[in-house]
This record gives C-alpha cells, structure tokens and sequence, in this order.
C-alpha cells in the first residue's frame, strides 16, 4: 500500500513480515544500473532524494515491482526478494547510505 502523505510504500509478506519504506530510501537502494553501476565499485551515489516521491506502482509479473519516482527514475525492478531484504536491513542500508553521503560531503536535500 502506497502512503502518499508520508511518502512511505507498505508491504507484508507471507512470513508476517511487514515493513514502510520511504521513497527517498527505496530511490536511493534502486536497484538500477543508474545508482548500481555496472559492477562492484561503480555504485552511483543518490544525492538530493529527501523530497523524493513514488507516483506509481506497477507489478511485473508475480516476482517484482516496477516503482515510478516523481523525479522521472523508473528503471529498477525491485524484486520480492529484495523489497524484503531492504525491509529487515533498513536500519543498517540507511546509517551506510548516510556516512557515504558524509564521506562525499554531499546532501539528502
């Protein structure tokens, strides 16, 4: 379920898991080749997505999500497997997304 206000895509799994995960956070852990690079080492750093929004969700298949940013991304696939493990690492993905943004001198804003 999409919380626009809040800007916070919710989403339970079979397991009972059930985690809210901000747009800003999803945006900046897509995993398209635009922030993942193309191999180990080519990660491209997500500056300026604080305000970042999901305008749509659309499903592929029975295995993904395709998420539509209102900064026009909206090419990474986001598998269940991996909506999963940002759920259950989010604490973890955050505070190293936060100290490479440090590390850069660079902003959420």
């Amino acid at each position: 379920m999409l919380h626009a206000v809040s800007r916070q895509l919710e989403i339970g799994f079979d397991d009972g898991a059930r985690f809210r995960l901000p747009a800003e956070y999803l945006r900046v852990y897509s995993p398209s080749a635009e922030v993942r690079g193309h191999g180990v080492g080519n990660e491209v750093l997500q500056t300026g997505k604080q305000h970042v929004a999901i305008t749509g969700l659309e499903p592929v298949g029975h295995y993904a999500l395709k998420i539509v940013f209102d900064d026009g991304h909206d090419s990474g696939l986001y598998s269940w497997a991996y909506l999963y493990e940002l759920g259950v690492k989010h604490d973890q993905y955050w505070q190293d997304y936060l100290n490479r943004l440090a590390a850069a001198g660079a902003s959420r804003e």
